[in-house]
């Protein structure tokens, strides 16, 4: 079953989504942002779509509209959109609820979200890519199935209340991850040294993590409760009270884990 949809947003998800979709044999009608020109150059990415700055949407061909606007954002747009009877609005977010489209025009809803990190210019393989599933009612999300099977293999079914606990498990896993890799940065930056030292120690603890499982791969000074290390590194850290903090609190959390 192929689609026609538009996509409502100008970011790094409608960035990799819009073309992604098209590929997949759906036609992308229409892309909104409020500046037409980021509409624009999602537009460029798929054959033929029109780029609107306008939420006037009643005369659209389009069945689907997938929101994918900043979280903050939705409640707005939904509201504000127009749209043409019988069609599903949907969006992609990790942590907001369907009853938040509740007051929308569209006439079912749902939430099609992808569970990976966008960012534009970095190639994303879509079908590596979970997508977490939720409408309103059963027909609605048959066609969510469709549409998220055309993408990925890797579809599932996610009520509201799970889906934020999974949204929270990814930032850990990957929000945060990512912060320590950076002020890994800093701390080499502020001592002269090169950072592609610690690269082959971050992909190795990456893959051994995934590989044994988290807990049993663990190493370093707290899980051996080498006190004595733990407080010669507080102390270092003490040009940065944040860092210092971080560091105590992680290195406690494993202690007691």
């Amino acid at each position: 079953m192929k689609f026609k949809i538009a996509i409502l947003g100008g970011g790094n998800v409608a960035w990799h989504l819009a073309p992604a979709l098209e590929d997949a044999g759906h036609e992308i009608t229409e892309v909104y942002a409020r500046d037409l020109e980021k509409a624009k150059l999602i537009t460029e990415r798929v054959y033929s779509a029109e780029p609107k700055d306008d939420l006037d949407f009643s005369e659209s061909k389009a069945e689907i509209f997938i929101l994918v606007v900043k979280d903050a954002a939705i409640p707005t747009v939904a509201d504000e959109v127009i749209l043409p009877e019988g069609s599903i609005l949907v969006h992609t977010s990790g942590t907001m609820p369907l009853d938040i489209l509740g007051y929308s025009s569209a006439s079912f809803t749902g939430i099609l979200y992808p569970l990976q990190s966008f960012t534009k210019g970095r190639k994303i393989e879509l079908d590596e890519v979970p997508f977490l599933l939720e409408a309103e009612d059963e027909e609605t999300l048959q066609k969510l199935k469709k549409l998220a099977k055309s993408l990925s293999p890797l579809t599932y079914v996610v009520r509201s209340k799970d889906r934020k606990g999974i949204h929270v498990a990814a930032v850990f896993a990957s929000n945060f991850t990512n912060h320590m890799i950076r002020i890994a940065e800093e701390i080499m930056r502020r001592q002269g040294a090169d950072f592609e030292m610690l690269k082959p120690l971050i992909i190795e603890s990456i893959s051994k993590s995934l590989q044994l499982g988290a807990k049993n791969a663990q190493t370093g000074p707290a899980i051996r409760e080498d006190y004595e290390t733990l407080e010669d590194h507080h102390h270092f850290l003490s040009y940065n009270e944040s860092f210092a903090e971080i560091y105590k609190l992680i290195s406690q959390d494993i202690i007691d884990s």
